[in-house]
């Protein structure tokens, strides 16, 4: 970013300042702010600060005190505007410019070699021809959007769904290593997104948990949580305590002025790092490696994969990346991920510990599930206390006694896991695992259905399954009740404010207003969440009754054909199982629920509350006609359209009988080009296979 010229200059410039810091002039704000951007820079992207802190902090207050003299003076890309003094009430989804795809993992040399294959297959290359790839690492973070106009960071984001994100512009700018200004217009570059992954240094993890600690807070799991949960503080002031850093690893787009494409001045991905890098981004140049060959992409991951404990950010594997992007061009992407990029997964970690207990937990359904309590150990920076056994059968399995010294894992750096007891440090007094005969709640005597590898108790009124059914109930894929979350379904439940699915119906709003961590403002927000679920469709009301196998699917499948839940009352086993997909287990499970006279005074107890039992517009089927235009046909948006919004274009593509997809990809059939449209035209012009069709062609398809 800066040249040795350049930085001599800033450094002699920063001693003349120090020298005068009491009596810097506003004529000097340029300078002084200047000064602190290079400084910034030595610091937070390269790692190699010139000026302690208290002389850094002190030029900072001397722009602080001229700034705020003068507010007329004060510019969007100052480092005193890092920091805004708003709170965020909420966060605003936003949609992402190019979608954020996942990648596809690979474990070995072999998972690396087909992938070389495939490409070279997508590429039309040789069986001999060598392939460059970049290699970076997969850093274990936050992924984030950041977008620039005019050269101004304007926006920044979170990954979200892929397609879109949670706007945390006012966090992302508390971000040293993002600069507020890059010179992206010497470039021809009017408009950019990029992205990246924010980070926690894992020393400044450690003192972040020391301090917490010592103010009695609870301690974070692991670097990762901790840099996820700063960017969605609502005060940026709070975030910038977390220190957080993040490396930008790729330009997803770049337009000019005219919103044409500026990718195409790039013939590799090497090529966009290095421009970002001498923008002055931090970017992960030295970690990573231009490789010639996938034999030497191999040996890069399995280096990394050594070092990984001694480098100072947390990583879980290495991402390849075919470097060309004509041949990138080529490869094109599924809807999930771009088929010329792959993650290379670390493997799992291990360590050992002791058995001490293993405790027993009752499901929404009854299922008994043992979960073993160790001693605590640190694997892949997460402290491991508890971890499932699944059922009876993978306690014998493994030949699990009580105090066994066990060798532990996290599956894909994720899920705890006992690989098996270690045999031979066994001392004699380990104890065997008798499984419980009676629920550990109800003390009801467990069952196990022939065929199923869980004990389960049989008691419907078991509290543990009441409890665990009502947190189900208002979750997100049943009943999507915002806001009510399992600790408060715990808490109204210690307080017996709820007993059954329909006292959720019908919460003492006013006392929980009084309690400790309520007010009136959340518990009117709680209110007007549970009247929205109310008028819910019928196949979430189904989903969220946690019917033994009833998933989501068959949910939808039934409430296709009924007219008001009650009428399954009188359904028979034929009447169900002539239903596609449902099948004769879940269909008795359905009908000795609706037997059950309990049952049914509890559906109508909660309609008479207001809860709909009556079929909506959205339990109905989809129909499309056989003549529908678009039939059968993949269809995708880009660019900004004028007669309509995105969402009102893609629902009239599937009234027509179109399925709407997210990327570009040899299934697409259509293409529909707004203004401005990006990379997504160039890329369904190089397939050549897509029918490209202007705003008014499709609106012309209607006519």
């Amino acid at each position: 970013m800066y040249s040795k010229q350049e930085q001599a200059h800033f450094n002699d410039q920063t001693k003349s300042l120090l020298a005068q810091k009491d009596h810097i002039k506003v004529e000097q704000l340029n300078e002084l702010r200047a000064a602190l951007v290079y400084h910034e820079w030595r610091y937070y992207v390269l790692n190699q600060p010139l000026v302690a802190d208290f002389e850094y902090d002190s030029l900072y207050k001397v722009l602080e005190k001229i700034e705020g003299d003068h507010p007329q003076l004060i510019t969007p890309d100052s480092p005193t505007q890092r920091v805004s003094n708003d709170l965020t009430s909420d966060f605003n989804s936003v949609p992402h410019l190019v979608p954020m795809l996942s990648l596809g993992n690979s474990y070995n040399l072999q998972d690396l070699q087909d992938f070389d294959t495939q490409i070279k297959k997508l590429g039309m290359l040789g069986e001999g021809d060598d392939v460059a790839y970049s290699v970076e690492p997969k850093f274990d973070g936050g992924s984030v959007a950041a977008v620039f106009e005019n050269d101004l960071l304007v926006r920044g984001a979170t990954r979200g769904n892929g397609s879109e994100g949670e706007e945390i512009t006012n966090n992302i700018r508390t971000i040293s290593s993002i600069p507020l200004k890059a010179a992206f217009s010497k470039h021809n570059i009017h408009k950019v997104e990029l992205r990246g992954e924010v980070l926690i240094q894992k020393e400044n993890f450690k003192k972040i948990n020391t301090q917490r600690e010592e103010e009695g807070l609870a301690v974070f799991a692991n670097p990762r949580n901790a840099a996820t949960g700063g960017l969605r503080m609502k005060d940026p002031k709070e975030v910038t305590k977390r220190g957080l850093v993040a490396f930008i690893y790729q330009l997803g787009l770049a337009e000019d002025e005219k919103g044409e494409d500026q990718l195409k001045k790039f013939t590799s991905h090497a090529q966009g790092i290095e421009l970002l890098g001498s923008l002055g981004f931090k970017v992960p140049t030295a970690e990573s490696k231009l490789c010639k060959n996938i034999r030497e992409v191999f040996e890069f991951c399995k280096y990394w994969e050594e070092k990984r404990e001694d480098y100072e950010y947390e990583i879980d594997g290495m991402v390849v990346k075919v470097d060309s992007l004509a041949l990138q061009e080529k490869c094109g992407y599924t809807s999930h991920h771009p088929r010329w990029a792959i993650a290379y997964k670390f493997k799992a970690k291990q360590a050992t510990s002791t058995l001490l207990n293993v405790e027993y937990q009752v499901g929404k359904i009854g299922s008994i599930t043992p979960v073993a309590k160790i001693e605590p150990v640190q694997l892949a920076g997460v402290t491991i206390s508890s971890i499932s056994l699944h059922n009876e059968e993978f306690i014998q399995s493994k030949d699990l006694r009580i105090g066994d010294r066990v060798l532990v894992e996290r599956a894909g750096d994720v899920i705890p896991y006992i690989v098996k007891s270690l045999d031979d440090a066994r001392t004699g007094s380990e104890e065997p695992i008798k499984f419980p005969t009676a629920c550990p709640s109800c003390k009801t005597e467990l069952i196990k259905a022939e065929g199923e590898a869980a004990w389960r108790c049989p008691n419907f009124s078991c509290k543990a399954q009441v409890l665990q059914r009502m947190i189900h109930h208002v979750s997100k894929d049943a009943m999507d009740i915002d806001g009510f979350g399992k600790s408060y379904v715990e808490r109204f439940y210690q307080m017996e404010y709820l007993t059954s699915f329909a006292d959720i119906y019908r919460l003492p709003y006013a006392a929980i207003a009084r309690l400790e961590g309520f007010g009136e403002k959340s518990v009117k927000k709680l209110e007007a969440a549970i009247e929205k679920a109310k008028s819910n469709p019928i196949y979430r009301f189904l989903y969220g009754l946690s019917i033994h196998h009833l998933g989501k699917k068959v949910s939808k499948i039934i409430a296709e054909n009924i007219e008001h839940v009650l009428d399954l009352q009188n359904w028979t086993l034929e009447d169900f199982t002539n239903l596609k997909d449902v099948g004769p287990v879940v269909s008795q499970n359905m009908i000795e629920f609706f037997a059950q006279p309990a049952n049914i005074e509890l559906l109508k107890e909660m309609e008479s509350l207001g809860v709909n039992l009556k079929q909506t517009d959205a339990d109905k089927p989809f129909e499309v006609a056989e003549d529908a235009p678009l039939s059968g046909k993949s269809i995708l948006f880009t660019g900004s359209l004028q007669t309509m919004g995105r969402k009102e274009a893609q629902e009239k593509a599937k009234q027509a009988g179109a399925r709407n997809v997210s990327a570009v990809s040899s299934k697409l059939d259509i293409l529909v080009v707004g203004e401005k449209a990006g990379s997504k035209l160039k890329k369904a012009q190089a397939l050549g296979t897509v029918k490209i069709y202007t705003e008014e062609e499709f609106n012309a398809l209607f006519e």
